[in-house]
């Protein structure tokens, strides 16, 4: 998967969405909107934040910046911070969080033969859900030892278009809801998306026809990992992953030994939670 949390980890929160890629409604609140997209401004990389940091990364006007603000620390979202006029999220946001863990019944199915992976192979194991444009991860497993793995936790995200996590995510669509995600991101990555498209097009492909696709080292160069799909009962598509170390985790030892085995764990999952793990056409 991807990597050391003090060496570039998962992205931070990314700016706010322009308009037209977030496809904005008539019958949404645009005050919630722009209240949901301050707190998504916070994340492991930027814990503590300003108004002038908040009113750069949403692009929102710094006088309504302060009034958000001044109205999620009357709620507990936020908490002052130690520095002077920096937040940070507050218990209000933890609460929610529980709550939302707590339903899913997956990760109880789920973090038993995660955790037995973690241990056997030596490899980090996760299983994520897709936010906006990255993957957040709602369990995660670790040997209790080892050289070099990501230290990431509940929480974390990763990028849809480089790591296995969102390539495998994306194969997994429908075709239409793939193809409008894919624009959303080549509008929002602007230039560099020509750099990260190939990769990312033949990932997707080998995971239709495998059911699984790699990330070698283009996250994070020390890292490799595989990941395979999952839908549960309602639909959602969820991604499990696992990976480690580039000279443990060869390319060799994910299609081979990995690969397999997030393959057995994503079926079991499946069947006690009335899912089901696409099936690979290898056509």
């Amino acid at each position: 998967m991807s990597t050391e949390k003090n060496d570039t980890s998962f992205s931070a929160a990314e700016p706010a969405e322009p308009a037209e890629v977030r496809g904005e409604r008539s019958d949404t609140v645009s005050a919630l909107e722009r209240g949901i997209s301050v707190l998504r401004c916070f994340s492991e990389e930027r814990p503590v934040l300003g108004h002038a940091d908040i009113a750069r990364i949403t692009g929102i006007p710094r006088p309504t910046v302060n009034r958000l603000v001044a109205t999620l620390l009357s709620l507990g979202m936020l908490k002052p911070a130690q520095a002077a006029d920096r937040f940070m999220l507050g218990p209000g946001v933890v609460s929610l969080s529980r709550v939302f863990l707590g339903s899913l019944d997956v990760r109880a199915a789920a973090r038993p033969s995660m955790q037995a992976m973690a241990e056997e192979v030596g490899a980090s194991v996760y299983l994520a859900i897709r936010d906006g444009m990255e993957m957040v991860l709602i369990e995660a497993c670790r040997p209790r030892s080892s050289m070099l793995s990501a230290r990431l936790d509940v929480g974390s995200r990763a990028p849809l278009a480089n790591s296995a996590l969102g390539r495998s995510y994306l194969s997994a669509l429908p075709e239409a809801q793939r193809n409008q995600l894919i624009d959303s991101m080549r509008l929002l990555r602007g230039p560099e998306w020509d750099s990260i498209a190939p990769n990312m097009n033949r990932a997707i492909g080998e995971s239709k026809r495998l059911g699984y696709c790699l990330s070698l080292g283009e996250f994070h160069r020390e890292i490799n990992s595989v990941s395979v799909p999952l839908i549960g009962p309602d639909g959602e598509v969820m991604a499990l992953n696992g990976g480690g170390a580039a000279f443990v985790f060869t390319e060799e030892r994910l299609r081979n030994e990995l690969a397999p085995r997030l393959h057995d764990i994503a079926l079991s999952i499946a069947r006690d939670i009335g899912g089901h793990v696409p099936t690979p056409s290898p056509g």
